[in-house]
């Protein structure tokens, strides 16, 4: 299932990356042997995966279990995962361990009392191996609540190598240079780009990505926390930089309206399908995932991927998103899922997904090796090296009736600026009144 999450460097863990190999000594531990302290107790664990992810994720419980002798269920949420564990807590019925899938809803349970505050373990495993980063956003109030197990790079664009060699075309490194590439490849009998504007959570990471490199870290924050309207000279800039995009119908495969009918799904389709009709598709490194499992694609030969290109002379964006894994405070083997964290925030549990596809982990002590192929190892590396320049993908940190409904508030606003991209002031001052509302201001 795709969702709209769905994403440092010691000297030791620089040498592993700088190597692409095990430095420094020994890779992950065994997660056989174990006191098996823990048989015969139970640890529930709620989250929003289904189909592979459930599966992949079960090889990691498995090997919790095979260490501390623990059984594990999981119980797939959907995506409503703030209603569904809400009414479970009502109900008396609370799993042990949330993995909560955006720091909106994390704080939400922190600020209703439903989450015990990390172990010291757990909490020195994250200060030793995790950028501070990490930490912020797994915090509320100055408390640590959770551990970011798995991660999203959500500032990588997909291309055809075959659609970009035969326009002549390099992966671009500034966004003006993007753009440029993408009429030379669209004058080569592609479209440049699949975009999915049928989803507006697909829009939101383009505009985070851009808003990231050319208005800085420092403004990113405070328009995430709304402590900078969007009615800011540095949203309409943005705005204005994405709507070159947006109105330019020689780049867009299908042109405006053609994005808005196109889901994310549909838009790997048009670049990795049977019949493609377009070279690039901008999304996150999960994109790998569907052009391999949906096409049939070799990653690496038949689909690669460059960064996110700088915009305006900033830095390059890597805008992340992720799932932390939270402990309830009413939750019956409370002990036990701590017990589940204190795993999870290892090298060890992140290699046995690393290991199965599908994953990345912002752990910087696993060892990019235990990854299954180059460019994962290399989205992953790009992951762990930005370090604290990571950024949190906005719309997740918002209310989700602003930056997490559909139909409504910034996804909503910014299809309709794919539909009119004319008036970017306009669709600011809309950003503003709907986010107002939804953070109470």
């Amino acid at each position: 299932m795709m969702r709209r999450r769905t994403t440092l460097l010691t000297s030791c863990t620089a040498l592993a990356l700088a190597l692409g190999a095990t430095a420094c000594g020994g890779g992950p531990v065994s997660a056989g042997g174990g006191d098996k302290a823990l048989s015969g107790q139970t640890v529930t664990v709620a989250g929003v995966w289904s189909g592979s992810e459930q599966k992949n994720f079960q090889k990691v419980l498995d090997a919790f279990t095979e260490k501390t002798g623990a059984k594990t269920q999981f119980v797939s949420t959907g995506d409503n995962v703030s209603t569904v564990v809400g009414s479970k807590i009502e109900g008396g019925n609370a799993p042990d361990v949330v993995m909560v899938p955006q720091v909106g809803v994390l704080q939400q349970f922190a600020k209703k009392g439903w989450l015990k505050p990390l172990s010291g373990t757990a909490q020195q495993t994250i200060d030793a191996d995790y950028a501070p980063v990490w930490r912020t956003y797994g915090s509320v109030d100055g408390t640590l609540y959770g551990l970011y197990f798995k991660a999203a790079h959500k500032s990588t664009v997909w291309y055809s190598p075959d659609a970009l060699t035969q326009a002549g075309v390099k992966p671009p490194k500034t966004y003006n240079e993007l753009l440029k590439a993408g009429h030379t490849v669209s004058d080569s009998g592609l479209a440049a780009f699949a975009v999915a504007g049928q989803d507006g959570w697909t829009l939101t990471d383009w505009f985070e990505n851009i808003y990231l490199s050319q208005a800085g870290p420092e403004k990113y924050d405070a328009l995430a926390t709304h402590k900078l309207k969007w009615t800011d000279s540095s949203v309409v800039k943005a705005l204005t930089t994405l709507g070159k995009l947006f109105k330019d119908k020689q780049l867009i495969a299908g042109g405006q309206k053609g994005a808005l009918n196109t889901d994310f799904p549909g838009s790997v389709e048009k670049a990795f399908g049977p019949k493609p009709e377009a070279g690039m598709v901008y999304e996150g490194d999960f994109v790998a995932g569907v052009a391999h499992d949906q096409y049939g694609k070799t990653i690496g030969k038949d689909a690669n991927f460059f960064p996110f290109p700088a915009v305006d002379g900033g830095t390059a964006p890597v805008v992340s998103g992720g799932d932390a894994a939270v402990v309830l405070k009413d939750a019956k083997n409370a002990k036990a899922g701590m017990k589940l964290l204190e795993y999870l925030a290892t090298p060890e549990a992140a290699a046995v997904w690393a290991k199965a596809g599908g994953f990345l982990s912002p752990n910087k002590k696993l060892d990019l090796a235990q990854y299954g192929d180059d460019v994962t190892r290399a989205t992953a590396k790009s992951l762990v090296g930005a370090g604290d320049s990571v950024r949190f993908d906005m719309s997740d940190q918002a209310p989700a009736a602003f930056g997490g409904t559909k139909g409504v508030g910034e996804w909503k606003l910014l299809q309709d600026f794919l539909r009119d991209p004319s008036d970017p002031k306009g669709t600011a001052a809309k950003l503003e009144a709907a986010a107002a509302k939804a953070y109470q201001d």
